[in-house]
């Protein structure tokens, strides 16, 4: 997951900025008008979008899972909560409740965050629908530049688990995360297509 210091690092781009400044202005309007929330929280909110996703992709948010995200919003929180309630965990409540009508707004500010950080188009497109090995994908992670990896981590994968090893996800869960690289333009990355073969699906 990123990190509090990654996060300031991508707020301080200036095209970011101004997204993400709009967007939280339209949420908090329509969803949240009392609440007080700090560009660098909602960005974290934003950043958490995929992996609220791929929890939800069974259209139920398991006790274990909301654990999970909720320690995930700590850890991006600017300055950490652990002794008061955690503006990014409190906004993600919000969001949940109505992800239908944001979901797609939060990822082109992901996909603006993307295009801003990494040039996807000079990264190895892949060929057809070839069966990757985990060595295979072991080889094009050590390739692709260190964010992409971090994108991986931070947007597909819970907790702290390394990106080089084995996953066990749902059908639904793996479904998902093929779509949220569609949606975020990965689809044809050979790096992405390596690393949904990580995966063993239940």
């Amino acid at each position: 997951m990123f990190t509090e210091y990654e996060v300031s690092v991508f707020l301080d781009l200036p095209e970011v900025n101004k997204a993400v400044l709009e967007l939280k202005r339209d949420f908090l309007d329509k969803e949240a008008p009392m609440m007080e929330i700090s560009d660098h929280d909602f960005l974290s909110l934003v950043l958490m979008v995929p992996a609220i996703a791929v929890a939800d992709a069974n259209d139920n948010i398991s006790l274990f899972e909301e654990i999970t995200l909720n320690k995930m919003a700590r850890k991006m929180s600017k300055g950490g909560y652990f002794l008061k309630a955690d503006p990014v965990a409190r906004a993600m409540k919000f969001y949940i409740k109505k992800i239908s009508n944001w979901e797609q707004k939060f990822l082109d500010v992901i996909n603006l965050l993307i295009k801003e950080t990494v040039d996807v188009e000079k990264l190895d497109q892949s060929d057809g629908d070839k069966q990757f090995t985990m060595v295979d994908f072991s080889c094009e992670a050590l390739k692709a530049p260190y964010i992409m990896v971090r994108f991986f981590t931070s947007f597909f994968l819970q907790g702290e688990g390394e990106i080089i090893e084995g996953h066990s996800i749902s059908k639904e869960e793996h479904e998902k995360i093929l779509d949220l690289g569609r949606r975020l333009k990965f689809d044809n990355l050979k790096v992405f297509k390596a690393f949904c073969h990580t995966f063993t699906v239940k």
